[in-house]
């Protein structure tokens, strides 16, 4: 049931030469070195380093990276830095390398967990025939997100982290960027789902610290009791910024049994399973755990529906440009045509 690593993909193989001699003098441990691969991930890509009988965590950006904001791994290591020792389930970030010769690219080492990630196919039985389980765990998951999102992050040292003022704005601009730079396909729907966001950006909501990937599989469940979690992971998107827009991003990924048909084809972890919570019940209990007065969440998840499909078309083209022969990529193109029609559909139906 826990995690466990394996054999490295294909074209993703470090220097492991090199990586020794680094090892070796940032951090305190001797014996044999051993690398081997987590699996699934689509951006960023997670190692298990073994030296004798300790363990390690090492990620680094994709190979073919184009896109350095998405995966910035000197980021990630900062807000770990001074998160850890405030967020339990933050892991401990150890040793930091912006030298690109040692493995192609910035990397950090951080602590290992253990533990259960979901991913599509790996729900046990447990969770997937416990529908009070599955409530249980949708709950926990956002209540761990408004735990975060109330964080006191002037306090974790993390004031000057990113800049709340027009930060819907920016995001919205941003994203319609990166979805222009790396557009390989016509979807009029994603134009306008764009066209829809740039024109109703919302005044900013309160601050605090978001993490802007917040699902299923970038949490850690623990091995005694599944609907527990013990590690959150993937921070290199993590700013001070509006709670709603990473609230919004975490509802995208929230597939619902009565989306449509081509949307629960996604299937972005175990959220239609029975007892799973609707995004309405998750919307809920954030403003209860959080106390604060929500507005109609549609914009925002409109805005996380089209930012999760830029985050695929971005993914896509390193395949459809030959930086990458994963052949999981090689349709997500159709999986971005399909949540602009969910964009749109949420859009003319007011509904969420």
């Amino acid at each position: 049931m826990l995690d466990q690593a394996g054999p490295i993909r294909a074209g993703e193989d470090l220097n492991v030469q090199r990586l020794e001699e680094w090892l070796r003098v940032h951090l305190p441990s001797g014996g044999a070195l051993a690398v081997e691969q987590f699996p699934s991930g689509h951006s960023n890509l997670t190692y298990l380093i073994r030296l004798g009988n300790q363990e390690f965590v090492l990620r680094r950006p994709p190979f073919g990276n184009r896109v350095k904001s998405a995966h910035d791994m000197g980021r990630e290591y900062r807000v770990l830095s001074k998160l850890w020792q405030m967020y339990d389930p933050a892991p401990r970030p150890y040793a930091f390398c912006e030298d690109k010769d040692i493995i192609g690219d910035e990397f950090y080492v951080m602590e290992r967990r253990r533990g259960l990630v979901l991913r599509r196919n790996n729900t046990p039985d447990e969770l997937a025939s416990n529908p009070v389980a599955m409530k249980q765990l949708g709950l926990s998951l956002i209540d761990n997100l408004a735990m975060l999102h109330t964080l006191d992050f002037e306090a974790a040292g993390l004031g000057n982290f990113g800049k709340p003022k027009g930060y819907a704005e920016r995001q919205v601009n941003g994203w319609k960027k990166r979805y222009a730079m790396a557009k390989t396909d016509s979807w009029s729907e994603m134009e306008e789902l764009g066209r829809w966001l740039q024109d109703n950006i919302p005044s900013d909501s309160p601050a605090g610290l978001v993490h802007n990937d917040y699902k299923y599989d970038n949490v850690m469940l623990s091995p005694e009791n599944l609907t527990t979690i013990v590690a959150v992971f993937d921070w290199e998107m993590a700013t001070v910024g509006d709670r709603l827009m990473d609230l919004g991003t975490t509802l995208s990924y929230w597939i619902q049994a009565d989306d449509q048909e081509d949307t629960r084809r996604l299937a972005f972890g175990p959220t239609m399973l029975p007892g799973s919570p609707t995004r309405h019940e998750l919307v809920d209990r954030y403003a209860q755990m959080t106390g604060a007065v929500l507005p109609d969440m549609l914009y925002y998840y409109c805005f996380g529906i089209f930012k999760l499909a830029v985050i695929l078309q971005q993914i896509y083209v390193r395949f459809a440009r030959g930086m990458t022969t994963d052949a999981r990529f090689a349709g997500m193109n159709i999986s971005v045509a399909a949540l602009g029609r969910a964009g749109i559909k949420a859009v003319e139906s007011g509904r969420y």
